[in-house]
C-alpha cells in the first residue's frame, strides 16, 4: 500500500522536475548545442538511483544534456589524476570528498567552478569551493539498541562509561573519528578537537580498549552488528546505521557530537566539456532539486532551504536537519592528510599491545 508521504514524495518530485525545466534559461540551451551529453561519476548503488531523481534526469529535461553516470573508485584519487594527466576524460564531473578534494586542489588537477554567488547563498559555507560543491553531508555518530539499552549515553563521555551505561560496545578499527571520540570522551569540545591531542586520545582509548566487544572495520559490518543485536551500541556512518534501523532494528542514532564531512561535484582540469558540467554543477545548487535525493539517501544537503520540500519525518534522519546538525563538528581533513599515515601506524600497534 503506498503511504500518503511517498505520494506526497512522489509529486514533489514531478512538480520540482517540471519547475527547474522551466527555470532553465533557454541562453544554457543554445549555449551547450553542440555537447550532447556529460558522463557524471558517482559512488554507484542508492547514490547513482538518488542522483537520478534528483539531478540527472531533471538537468536533461532541462537543457536537453543527456546525462550518463558511470560508477567511480571507492577512492578516486588515483584515478582522477590518470585522467587529467592522460588526457583520457572518461568523466565530465566527479563526486569527490572533501579530503580527496584537498588532494586534487594541491596536485592542480581541478578546473574552477566559476559559481555566480548568488546560486550558493542559501548552501552551507564549507560545502563552497572555487573548485568544488558540496551536495551531501554525512556523519560519524553512534546509535544504541533501544530494546537492549535501558539507560541510553547522549554523548561520548557517557559511551565510554561502561559502569554507569552498561552494554555490549563496538568501535571503529582506525584512528579516523576514533581518536576524536575519545578526545571528546574526555571532555574535549567538538570546537577545540583539532589539532588533535594525541596522546590525550591514546590514554583515554586506554580506558575502554578491553572493553570494546567488536572494532569494526567497514560500513556493511556496522549495519549487520546493529542489526543482528550484536552489539548495543556502535559507533558508525549515520547512512550505515539508518539503513539497519530501516531494515527494522530497534535503534537510535545520537547525533550529539557527530563528525559530519561533505561530499559533492569536482571536474577534471581541462575536460572538454567544461562549460556543460559547469551548468551541470551550477543546476545542482538548487534547493528543490537537492531535497529530491533525501527520498532514497539517508544524508543531509548542503543548501538547507531543501528542507523546504523536504517531509518533517524524512528530516529526522538527515545529518543537515538544524536540530542534528547543531550538536555536530565538521572533520579536519587538512588534519588527517599529514597525520593519516603515522596515526594508523601507531593505532594499529596499539591494538596488538
Amino acid at each position: 500500500m503506498t503511504s500518503k508521504s511517498s505520494l506526497s514524495l512522489s509529486r514533489r518530485s514531478l512538480l520540482a522536475t517540471g519547475a527547474a525545466a522551466l527555470a532553465m534559461p533557454m541562453l544554457g540551451r543554445r549555449a551547450n548545442a553542440q555537447v550532447t551529453s556529460i558522463t557524471v561519476a558517482d559512488p554507484g548503488g542508492p547514490f547513482s538511483s538518488g542522483y537520478r531523481k534528483a539531478f540527472y534526469d531533471p538537468f536533461t529535461a532541462a537543457t536537453g544534456i543527456e546525462v550518463v553516470s558511470v560508477a567511480r573508485d571507492a577512492e578516486p584519487t588515483a584515478q582522477f589524476k590518470s585522467i587529467v594527466e592522460t588526457g583520457s576524460y572518461i568523466w565530465d564531473v566527479c563526486t569527490l570528498t572533501l579530503s580527496a578534494r584537498l588532494i586534487m586542489e594541491q596536485q592542480d588537477l581541478l578546473d574552477p567552478l566559476n559559481l555566480d554567488p548568488a546560486l550558493t547563498a542559501d548552501i552551507m559555507p564549507e560545502a563552497v569551493h572555487p573548485n568544488f560543491l558540496g551536495i551531501d553531508v554525512y556523519s560519524s555518530v553512534f546509535a544504541y539498541n533501544t530494546e537492549a539499552v535501558e539507560k541510553a549515553p547522549s554523548n561520548w563521555a557517557e559511551y565510554w562509561d561502561t559502569e554507569n551505561f552498561p552494554g555490549r560496545r563496538s568501535l571503529r578499527k582506525n584512528p579516523i573519528d576514533t581518536l576524536e571520540q575519545a578526545l571528546m570522551a574526555d571532555g574535549v569540545a567538538p570546537a577545540d578537537l583539532y589539532p588533535l591531542d594525541v596522546e590525550r586520545a591514546f590514554a583515554k582509548l586506554d580506558a575502554i580498549k578491553e572493553k570494546v566487544d567488536v572494532w569494526w572495520t567497514g560500513g556493511a559490518q556496522t549495519s549487520q552488528l546493529l542489526q543482528s543485536g550484536e552489539v548495543d551500541m556502535i559507533s558508525g556512518w549515520n547512512a550505515r546505521l539508518q539503513a539497519a534501523i530501516d531494515s527494522g532494528a530497534p535503534a537510535k542514532i545520537v547525533w550529539n557530537q557527530g563528525l559530519y564531512s561533505i561530499e559533492g561535484w569536482g571536474l577534471p582540469k581541462g575536460g572538454p566539456k567544461g562549460d556543460a558540467a559547469r551548468q551541470f554543477v551550477a543546476f545542482c545548487t538548487k534547493a528543490e532539486q537537492q531535497a529530491l535525493f533525501t527520498d532514497d539517501l539517508s544524508y543531509g544537503p548542503t543548501n538547507l532551504r531543501a528542507y523546504d520540500h523536504i517531509d518533517p519525518e524524512r528530516a529526522k534522519v538527515l545529518t543537515t536537519a538544524p536540530e542534528n546538525l547543531k550538536g555536530m563538528t565538521l572533520a579536519n581533513d587538512a588534519w588527517w592528510q599529514e597525520h593519516k599515515d603515522e596515526m594508523t601506524e601507531r593505532f594499529n600497534l596499539w591494538l596488538l599491545t
